[in-house]
């Protein structure tokens, strides 16, 4: 694995339970500011059964960028933490924001 998505991936790792994140951020933490597109992109292509928090990251304003089913699944996986998440997607960033 490379650099970038080690430090990707141990940012994501450490968003606790019930919080959220935004990709840039995640990017930012990493060390990576301006690579929102390539932390959705490792995200996207993380294997099949991956134990990475990854249903936590959401873009800018507080939505979750999947659609259908895999919109479905992150908001169950979100739900199941205690985030209220609207039938859309969206999530209130000011009371789920992770601060770290």
């Amino acid at each position: 694995m490379d650099q970038f998505l080690a430090q990707i991936f141990a940012v994501i790792q450490q968003i606790p339970t019930g919080k959220i994140t935004s990709y840039g951020e995640v990017a930012k933490m990493a060390g990576y500011p301006g690579y929102a597109r390539h932390v959705g992109k490792a995200l996207g292509n993380l294997p099949e059964g991956s134990k990475l928090p990854w249903h936590r990251v959401v873009n800018s304003q507080g939505q979750i960028s999947l659609k259908g089913n895999d919109l479905e699944r992150q908001k169950k996986r979100l739900h199941a933490e205690g985030v209220e998440c609207s039938e859309q997607g969206k999530i209130n960033l000011r009371k789920y924001k992770w601060q770290p």
